[in-house]
Parts: structure tokens; C-alpha cells; sequence
């Protein structure tokens, strides 16, 4: 009996240590191996390898950890049937149960949140054997359970999918954790990797450019007066963009007192872009290319827009103000439920502040929704009903809405 009690503690033991194992690969991600391998950290590249598939490794540590917690209480029941009678094995296994709690689940796994780092390297060994050990038995038990409950066990993953952690953010924003722009940005992220270029880009009437035959204090008086540090320069039509050129650059020949040159020999190479590429790989093309500009092109070669480093930027962080900006404001409230709107302003934003879905699947903008929905160029005063607000174009220049009207409809008696 004496040496059943030894194992009983050896068993408790190993189960403490792989409650610790369990909580540490856990907390610590693929990245955070990877750096930790840079570092030189002993057993750093088994850590990476676990973090590379942990749902493999963390089956074989819960098989085991059951194994422990059945093997024990079963023992601990044969040691307190000997000694203590029935009501003995009531008593001990209560005690055991709440002893085993504090032991393994409390004190260890505590343990490994403190300590997640140094005890996911020293245990990676030990995780590494059991994953390789016990490969087979946890991939027929996964398998089994996926035969009674059809899904993919945690043979796949992932173990937090992006609805998770909006729902972490928001929690977290409820209960003071998080800030309101630590929210949004998060919000944000996620919504960035769906995000194409022309949802992002400055539309080709908007585009500030200029004719390669211009003179460059032409070119200097046309970006002073944007407010611009680059513009597109073209040459009889902006669907033949020659180059980009940087107000560094005209500054400098200007002060040289090259007054007289030719701006073709000034610019610096476009970039092209279809607008259906993501906003991520262009960020990330950007990055790594080094530019900060890029001209948007359409299905048939056309140019229609041009997108900067900054508008890329703005989805993640929100508006992003200099000291020459000029504050616009994309929504102003009238009261009773009525607001103007800029017509540039994002269907999805308007959708948040009414709090309603308008169609996005084929317009980007509120101009672009009242044009596809209407069928024709909306006249100033002209409505639609939609979604239980009226849309009336407010202001129109030319062929363009420029502001609209948004206001509750009352339903029809």
C-alpha cells in the first residue's frame, strides 16, 4: 500500500507538470517561438515545431492528463477502501478531488501563465515525445468523436476564429479593458483584409494631376494649391499617366534655378494597380517597393482612380489630419433622425450609423447607391426610399452628387 501511495503521488505529480505544459503551448504562439528561436533560447526550435501544429501536441497532453486524473482517483479509491471502509471512500475522494484542484488545475496552471515562456521551453521535449508517442491513439479518438458529432475535432483548428476575438474586443470595451479606438481598430483590422483598392481609392474626378507639357512652376502652383506632395503626370489624357512627381523634386530643381525643365525629366515611375486587388497586398507591396502612390486601373486599361500609402493607412487607423488639412465633415447631424451626408461617404458607414444593411455588393459610396438604384443622374430635390430611409439629393454639380439627405420614412399606413 505504502508503495501505491507512491505512485498516487508520482501520477499527481506528472499530472501538475502536464497541466503546466498544457497551459504554457497555449499561450505562446508561433510567433512568439520563432522569436524566441532567434534569441538562441535551448529548445526554442521543438517549440517552434509544436506551434507549427498544436491541435497534434494538445490532443496527446488532454489524453494524457485524463489518463492521470481516472488513474489516480481509481487508486486513491483502492488506498481508502483498505484503510478506511466505505465511508472512508467517500471522505478520501472528496478530499483527493478538491486537494487534486487546488494542486494541479490551480497552482499549475497558474504556474504556466506566469511563467509561459521558460516553461514551454523546458517541457517542449517532453510535449514533442507525447505528440509523437501518441499520435495514433488521438487521431482514432478525434476520429471517433467525429464519426458520433460530425466536425473536425481539434484535428484543424483554429482554436479563436475572428468572431471570437470581435467579440473579445467588444466585451473587453464594455468592461473598461479596452478603449473605444482600441475597439475600432481592431474592428478595422479584420474588415481590412476584405477591403479592395477601389473601395479605398480617390476617384478619377477627384485626382489632382498634371499635363507633362506644363511648366514646372505650373506644376508647383497646382500642387500648393491641393495641397499636394505628388501628383500623376500625364500626357493629353490621364489613361496616359508618364510618371509621379514629388514636390522634393521640383523644390530642387526650382532652387537650382532649373526653371525651364521639362517635368517628364522630373518624374518618377508610376505604379499600376487593378482595382480589385486587396488593400493588403498593395500595403504590403508598398512596403516592400518603397512607394507611396499608385494609379488604379480598371478592367479595360483605364485609369480610374489613384491610391495613396495614406488612404491605406486611414482604414486601419481612421482619418489621418495634418496642420494644412481642412476638416470636412462626411456626416452632419440636422435632428429628428436626419443627417447630410457627403455622396463619397462609404455605403458601410452609413450602414453603421442607421443602424440598418444598405446594398454594398455593387456601389462603394452613397452617390454611387442613389445613381445605380435611380437609373439615371439624380436632379437636386430627387428621392428613393430605401431600407426605411429617404435618400434626396441634396446638392449636384454637373454629372455628380455631391451631398445627400437621409432621413426616416414612416411607414406606409
Amino acid at each position: 500500500m505504502i508503495w501505491l501511495a507512491g505512485v498516487v503521488l508520482v501520477v499527481v505529480v506528472f499530472a501538475s507538470v502536464l497541466a503546466v505544459a498544457e497551459t504554457a503551448m497555449s499561450r505562446t504562439s508561433r510567433v512568439r517561438a520563432l522569436a524566441l528561436r532567434a534569441e538562441g533560447r535551448r529548445n526554442a526550435r521543438l517549440l517552434e515545431e509544436i506551434q507549427s501544429a498544436p491541435p497534434r501536441y494538445l490532443n496527446s497532453i488532454y489524453l494524457c492528463v485524463l489518463l492521470l486524473q481516472n488513474g489516480s482517483a481509481i487508486l486513491v479509491a483502492m488506498l481508502s477502501a483498505a484503510y478506511f471502509g466505505d465511508l472512508g471512500i467517500t471522505l478520501v475522494s472528496v478530499t483527493f478531488t478538491l486537494g487534486y484542484f487546488v494542486v494541479v488545475e490551480a497552482m499549475s496552471k497558474t504556474f504556466g501563465i506566469l511563467h509561459s515562456d521558460r516553461a514551454a521551453l523546458a517541457l517542449a521535449p517532453l510535449v514533442w515525445f507525447l505528440g509523437r508517442a501518441l499520435a495514433l491513439p488521438t487521431r482514432v479518438l478525434i476520429g471517433i468523436a467525429n464519426v458520433l458529432l460530425p466536425g473536425k475535432g481539434l484535428a484543424e483548428g483554429p482554436f479563436v476564429s475572428e468572431q471570437d476575438i470581435r467579440s473579445m474586443a467588444e466585451v473587453g470595451h464594455a468592461q473598461g479593458a479596452i478603449e473605444e479606438s482600441e475597439r475600432r481598430m481592431i474592428h478595422s483590422i479584420f474588415e481590412f483584409g476584405d477591403t479592395l483598392v477601389r473601395d479605398v481609392m480617390v476617384p478619377r474626378p477627384d485626382v489632382v494631376a498634371v499635363e507633362v507639357k506644363s511648366t514646372l512652376r505650373t506644376a508647383l502652383d497646382t500642387m500648393l494649391a491641393h495641397d499636394c506632395s505628388r501628383v500623376p503626370v500625364y500626357r493629353n489624357d490621364l489613361d496616359r499617366v508618364e510618371g509621379i512627381l514629388h514636390v522634393k523634386d521640383a523644390l530642387k530643381a526650382l532652387h537650382l534655378g532649373r526653371t525651364d525643365v521639362a517635368l517628364g525629366d522630373l518624374v518618377r515611375p508610376a505604379h499600376f494597380v487593378p482595382e480589385t486587388k486587396k488593400a493588403t497586398e498593395l500595403l504590403r507591396e508598398m512596403r516592400r517597393e518603397k512607394f507611396h502612390m499608385a494609379i488604379v486601373i480598371d478592367e479595360y486599361g483605364s485609369a480610374a482612380g489613384l491610391v495613396t500609402l495614406e488612404d491605406l493607412l486611414e482604414e486601419l487607423v481612421g482619418e489621418i489630419a495634418d496642420e494644412h488639412d481642412v476638416e470636412e465633415r462626411e456626416v452632419e447631424p440636422l435632428g429628428g433622425g436626419r443627417y447630410r451626408v457627403d455622396a463619397s461617404l462609404p455605403i458601410h458607414e452609413l450602414s453603421e450609423l442607421l443602424a440598418t444593411e444598405l446594398p454594398r455588393d455593387r456601389w462603394n459610396t452613397v452617390g454611387g447607391l442613389m445613381f445605380g438604384l435611380l437609373g439615371t443622374i439624380p436632379a437636386e430635390g430627387q428621392s428613393l426610399v430605401l431600407g426605411g430611409f429617404r435618400f434626396t439629393a441634396e446638392k449636384v454639380q454637373g454629372r455628380r452628387v455631391t451631398t445627400v439627405l437621409v432621413s426616416p420614412e414612416p411607414p406606409a399606413a
